[in-house]
C-alpha cells in the first residue's frame, strides 16, 4: 500500500494508488495517460519544487497558479465577497505563503468545482479553512478521497449568498458547473474551468466531451447548452488558464460560437 501520491499528469492527490496502478481520473478518455506511462510525485516533492503564484485580477478576483507549470496548469479562482469568500476550482499545491495570503482576504466559506479534472487536494483545502466542498452529485464517481466537508448538491442549481450561486450545464461531464457571480460586473460574471475553453484569439469558446483528446459532444448536448445560456445573464468569463479572462460580450461570444456548430 503507497500513501500520499499526486498524479503527475492531473495533480489529483490519492491516499491509496489505485491496485492496478493507473490514476482513475487519467484513464477516462476525457483525460489520457502518458506516452511515457503513468507517473507519480509526492507533496514534498511538489512543494520542494513549485511554488504558488497569486495574481490579482480584479478588487475581487484573484488567481492562484503554480509555477513551473504543473500536471494540467489548471488555475483556482479566489472571489472575495462581504458574505463569505469562495474559492472556485482547486489547484495540487498548499503552501503556506498560500495559506496566510487567503487568511489575510478572510478565509474561505466555500470551495466549489468545474468538474473532476480539478479536485487536486482539495481535502486539504477544505480543512485548513474548515469549509464546505460543493461537488455535484452527478460527478459523485470520481471522488478518489471522500473528506468530511464534501457538500453533494443536486438539480439545476445551488445557491450560496449574495447572488453567488453554482449552475450545472453538463457536457464535458454529466455535473460540471459553472459559477455565477451577479455582482462582479454589469450583466453577471462566470468561472467556467474548462465546461467551456476559450480559443487564444478569444473569439470563441468550445464545449466538448474531451479537450485533450478532441472528442466532441452529441449536437443534441450543444443546443441544450445553449438554450440554457440564453436564460443566464453574463458579459464576463473566467476560463480554464490564466489568458482565459474575457470582459466583455461574453455571453454573446459564446452564443455565437455554440451557434457555429448546430450550423
Amino acid at each position: 500500500m503507497q500513501h500520499n501520491k499526486i498524479c503527475s499528469t492531473c495533480g489529483t492527490h490519492y491516499t491509496e494508488i489505485p491496485a492496478d496502478g493507473i490514476c482513475t481520473i487519467c484513464k477516462d478518455d476525457r483525460q489520457y495517460i502518458p506516452v511515457g506511462g503513468q507517473r507519480w510525485t509526492t507533496p514534498d516533492d511538489l512543494n520542494k519544487n513549485h511554488s504558488v503564484r497569486i495574481l490579482k485580477l480584479s478588487e475581487r478576483i484573484y488567481e492562484l497558479e503554480i509555477i513551473p507549470q504543473f500536471a494540467i496548469g489548471q488555475r483556482a479562482l479566489l472571489v472575495l465577497s462581504d458574505q463569505g469568500n469562495v474559492l472556485w476550482d482547486c489547484i495540487p499545491l498548499l503552501n503556506e505563503p498560500t495559506l496566510e495570503f487567503i487568511r489575510s482576504k478572510g478565509g474561505l466559506s466555500a470551495i466549489a468545482f468545474s468538474h473532476p479534472h480539478y479536485y487536486s487536494n482539495m481535502n486539504d483545502w477544505a480543512a485548513a479553512f474548515d469549509c464546505p466542498v460543493y461537488i455535484h452529485e452527478s460527478d459523485r464517481q470520481w471522488i478518489v478521497n471522500y473528506g468530511p466537508h464534501i457538500c453533494l448538491w443536486k438539480g439545476e442549481e445551488e445557491g450560496l449568498w449574495g447572488g453567488i450561486r453554482i449552475i450545472n450545464v453538463g457536457g464535458h461531464f454529466p455535473g460540471s458547473s459553472i459559477l455565477h457571480v451577479s455582482s462582479l460586473s454589469r450583466e453577471g460574471t462566470i468561472f467556467c474551468g474548462d465546461t467551456f475553453y476559450l480559443s487564444p484569439s478569444m473569439k470563441h469558446l468550445s464545449v466538448m466531451y474531451s479537450y485533450p483528446n478532441r472528442i466532441p459532444l452529441p449536437l443534441h448536448e450543444v443546443k441544450r447548452i445553449k438554450e440554457l445560456f440564453e436564460n443566464i445573464p453574463f458579459d464576463t468569463l473566467y476560463g480554464f488558464y490564466s489568458y482565459q479572462n474575457l470582459t466583455e460580450d461574453a455571453q454573446k461570444i459564446l452564443q455565437d460560437s455554440l451557434g457555429r456548430y448546430l450550423d
